[in-house]
């Protein structure tokens, strides 16, 4: 048996990138005294994200970096021997990414760039264009970024690509639209919840959600971070609050048993399915 405690945080973070690091570096502290060998960070935790999804200041947006900047390098000498993984800008030369990246005291384990974007995001950042799972010392993981676990296809593709983890970082806001007067009736943060579960419990594999908290301009974000093991259940959760959601499995054994009878993966009928059209 390879027990495996699985952190996801919950937290606020802003532009100021010596205060995110700082942050950071308390939240692995936090996740490496529980014994967290896995710690997934929100979305943007580096640098913060955009302060209004409807109309984005050009002159207003995160810092950008590139994947082999020394502030990441700073993430992945903090995180040492535990897996760490965080949102950041990433500076593609002539776009940006809304993008996340895993690290551990080796160095970069994965990247991944936002694939699907919702309104706001399209003036700041350009897609990505591919979903990859990677082996890392928790074991193999797929990182999906906000909207894209909207998705099913999204955790899907990790799924099919041998993942085991699931790692979801969000800035994940309350209605834009239409705000609830209590965050509990929100209608997005049914639907965080709602998609956590879901894309956990469809693909039989442990997803571990993290989220902003706090707000950034006109964006009041959920929290809610969570674990969630391949039956859907929630495991450990923040609710609304910041902190961390800490949980311990033995990933292979509960996938194996969520998997015993029914194995979703196998039983897919791909020959029936409608082939994506461009």
């Amino acid at each position: 048996m390879t027990v495996l405690r699985i952190a996801a945080a919950a937290a606020h973070f802003g532009r100021d990138l010596a205060f995110d690091l700082a942050r950071i570096a308390k939240l692995i502290d936090d996740a490496r005294a529980a014994g967290a060998r896995l710690l997934v960070l929100p979305d943007a935790a580096l640098g913060g994200y955009l302060a209004d999804l409807r109309r984005p200041d050009p002159d207003a947006l995160p810092p950008a970096l590139k994947p082999d900047d020394p502030v990441i390098a700073r993430v992945a000498a903090l995180a040492a021997e535990m897996v760490v993984c965080v949102g950041f800008c990433e500076d593609g030369g002539d776009v940006r990414y809304n993008a996340a990246v895993c690290v551990s005291g080796d160095g970069v384990l994965g990247l991944h760039r936002k694939v699907h974007l919702p309104a706001g995001e399209t003036a700041a950042y350009g897609p990505g264009d591919r979903f990859d799972a990677f082996d890392t010392p928790a074991g193999r993981i797929g990182m999906l970024i906000d909207y894209d676990k909207t998705f099913p296809e999204s955790a899907r593709s990790l799924a099919l690509d041998g993942a085991q983890i699931l790692a979801c970082l969000s800035a994940w806001p309350t209605s834009v639209t239409n705000r609830a007067p209590r965050m509990a009736q929100d209608r997005q943060s049914r639907l965080f919840d709602l998609y956590d579960q879901a894309r956990a419990a469809e693909n039989q594999v442990v997803l571990a959600s993290s989220n902003q908290t706090g707000v950034m301009g006109g964006m009041r974000f959920l929290g809610q971070a969570k674990v969630v093991g391949p039956g859907g259940d929630v495991l450990a959760r923040t609710w609304s609050k910041a902190g961390l959601a800490v949980a311990e499995l033995d990933v292979a054994a509960e996938i194996d048993r969520a998997r015993r009878i029914l194995h979703h993966l196998d039983e897919r009928r791909a020959d029936v399915y409608r082939e994506a059209r461009g």
